[in-house]
């Protein structure tokens, strides 16, 4: 927790308490269901909280934000991001039934209102959203194939709709062909843990 601490201090009390009670609600799911690698589950706030948390520093999305997580697994960025936007409409989609269970009953546990999770495909939502947001889900350009469908036309936000997600490694290729409008971040830019190294933030309007 003190992880998120360090790069949010002005965190509101109900958020705090949100964030804090993750680490034993997903040490106790995931030894039911395995959202997050068995090994990794101790890393929970840096690897997966906090990696999550990085979409803020990209976009502050106003109140009345849709976002869809596409591929969400465990609630990842989803959840994290519900918590630090409040005021912001999540829906949290995955093909996996098990694991959509845990998204619900961890957002149920915090008293999480603006998110919804849903066992889907990516390809099965039809509804529109401001922004599309995903972690390491699948190759951008299949990704945006799924996407572009998606994102709405009405503005709300100083940054233009579109797809927002993480992904680390090599990402040249894939994205080489929105290299004109896409931004890369690397995500230690923000934060100075060693595993953040060589992690990005992609974004691309829609």
């Amino acid at each position: 927790m003190e992880e998120i601490l360090k790069y949010f201090p002005g965190l509101t009390e109900t958020q705090r308490k949100q964030l804090e009670a993750l680490g034993a609600l997903y040490s106790e799911w995931n030894a039911k269901i395995n959202v997050i690698s068995r090994k990794d589950i101790e890393n929970l706030y840096e690897h997966h909280i906090l990696h999550s948390l990085s979409i803020a520093k990209v976009a502050n999305f106003r109140p009345g934000t849709t976002i869809l997580d596409i591929g969400t697994g465990g609630g990842f960025p989803g959840v994290p991001l519900a918590i630090m936007f409040p005021e912001c409409n999540f829906k949290l989609i995955d093909g996996t039934g098990k694991k959509i269970l845990v998204v619900q009953e961890v957002a149920k546990a915090i008293g999480l209102k603006n998110c919804t999770a849903m066992q889907l495909r990516g390809e099965m939502e039809n509804g529109k959203y401001d922004f599309v947001v995903s972690r390491a889900v699948m190759q951008l350009p299949d990704l945006m194939k799924i996407i572009t469908k998606n994102i709405s036309k009405k503005q709300r936000n100083a940054l233009p709709n579109g797809l927002i997600c993480l992904k680390g490694g090599d990402i040249q290729q894939e994205v080489y062909p929105y290299r004109h409008i896409a931004e890369v971040t690397p995500i230690s830019n923000w934060f100075d843990e060693e595993w953040f190294k060589g992690k990005n933030v992609i974004y691309v309007p829609i």
